[in-house]
């Protein structure tokens, strides 16, 4: 028992309470962002809009493991390595760059490149040299996409196989979601094919092109 903590083994060591801890909702079940959803409404006029917008900018997703979740983290320190989650993985199966075992051992290469940076104590790692060094003033000038490219969280099909098939319960789509939302909403770096798809949900309601009275003979 003392020594799986430090060795390969921690991952025998976590998956209990990996299991115990996992969600109740639903596996397909997304986090809602609320800075979108009050959006969404108000632009649908579904809340009333009060004009008043504030001057604080909104970081969406995750960029970093400090941006994760615990379990998150524990979801990558907890993973078995048995790559059920890749052979199920439909992007994985055609050719594509993704791998949802990688994905998990990324975040835990990075996780423990932090925390050893953080042990060491050097005035280097941090953001403000004036300030102690902690996880809230740390900066190495690198992120989780130094590990993970946006090839690979691009490739994504949501389809939830990865999280079935892992039998310690792990969700690799959650992280690579946070990843996604990141790019997209906070650096504005969408695929430039997907472009057509959100113009098309914002001015039409859906992802083809087509006039948003297409349900309008339901009502007659």
């Amino acid at each position: 028992i003392l020594y799986l903590p430090v060795s390969k083994h921690l991952h025998i060591f976590l998956s209990f309470p990996n299991v115990y801890f996992n969600k109740l909702t639903p596996r397909g079940e997304m986090n809602n962002m609320p800075e979108i959803m009050n959006e969404v409404k108000s632009m649908l006029g579904l809340v009333e809009d009060t004009g008043v917008m504030s001057s604080d900018i909104p970081k969406f997703g995750a960029n970093d493991v400090m941006d994760l979740s615990w379990k998150n983290v524990m979801d990558a320190y907890s993973c078995t390595e048995c790559g059920r989650c890749t052979s199920v993985c439909p992007a994985s199966i055609t050719g594509k760059k993704l791998s949802p075992r990688k994905i998990m051992m990324d975040v835990r290469d990075r996780a423990t490149e932090i925390g050893s940076n953080l042990r060491s104590n050097k005035i280097e790692f941090a953001l403000d040299k004036s300030l102690p060094l902690n996880k809230t003033n740390y900066n190495d000038d690198k992120s989780l996409f130094n590990y993970i490219s946006k090839e690979e969280i691009n490739a994504c099909t949501t389809c939830n196989a990865c999280v079935e098939a892992c039998p310690v319960t792990i969700n690799p789509l959650d992280i690579i979601l946070q990843m996604r939302r990141y790019q997209m909403l906070t650096e504005s770096s969408a695929p430039e094919e997907w472009t057509p798809m959100f113009t098309s949900m914002e001015n039409q309601g859906a992802v083809w092109q087509v006039p948003q009275t297409r349900e309008e003979w339901t009502m007659n």
